[in-house]
């Protein structure tokens, strides 16, 4: 038996015997390869997100961090603030962050901030985001923490941020495995 190029099982002679994938097969198979570009493409655009890495933030000594995890009540007529991010997705952004337009700093994936504020009047925290800033007010209690979770969300073109109030537990326990940043730097 006598077999030719043609007869051997090449992905076009199967396409064409079994007229499976015809229409990417004309035209010289064109369209199956356009089809393998934009897979090639895709790959390497994830593969590349994923090879970025994260951003980072200058840290404080570990000695400030654990004072920090103890959690203790602030100082009378203040009130505490743990604004943190425990999410590694947006990793390679740093975001602002802003206590009544003064700048606490950037954050990054598994970093908090602890700072005191005067306690029993409004405050407005503020985080970077796409196009504007996202804003949250609080007024909170002296004598009292609270919980901040910054988060990042989808955008349009980069990824924005926002803030939102969570319990007090679910504050703690996502502190005690992140790092306490390095206060006073943004972006702006």
């Amino acid at each position: 038996m006598n077999f030719s190029f043609v007869d051997m099982k090449t992905p076009r002679n199967v396409a064409r015997r079994n007229g499976r994938f015809a229409g990417l097969m004309e035209n010289g198979g064109e369209a199956l390869k356009l089809t393998c570009s934009i897979f090639r493409c895709t790959v390497i655009a994830l593969l590349s997100v994923f090879a970025v890495g994260c951003a980072q933030v200058p840290l404080q000594d570990s000695a400030a961090s654990d004072a920090a995890k103890r959690f203790s009540e602030p100082t009378e007529g203040m009130a505490g603030l743990y604004i943190y991010r425990d999410s590694s997705f947006g990793g390679a952004l740093k975001k602002d962050i802003w206590i009544d337009n003064e700048c606490l700093g950037e954050s990054a994936p598994n970093t908090f901030f602890y700072t005191l504020v005067s306690g029993d009047e409004p405050h407005t925290l503020s985080t970077e985001s796409e196009f504007s800033p996202n804003n949250l007010s609080i007024t909170p209690a002296s004598g009292e923490n609270y919980f901040i979770r910054q988060y990042i969300k989808m955008g349009v073109f980069v990824g924005g941020a926002n803030l939102e109030e969570v319990e007090p537990e679910k504050g703690k326990l996502a502190v005690l495995k992140l790092n306490l940043a390095k206060s006073g730097s943004c972006s702006r």
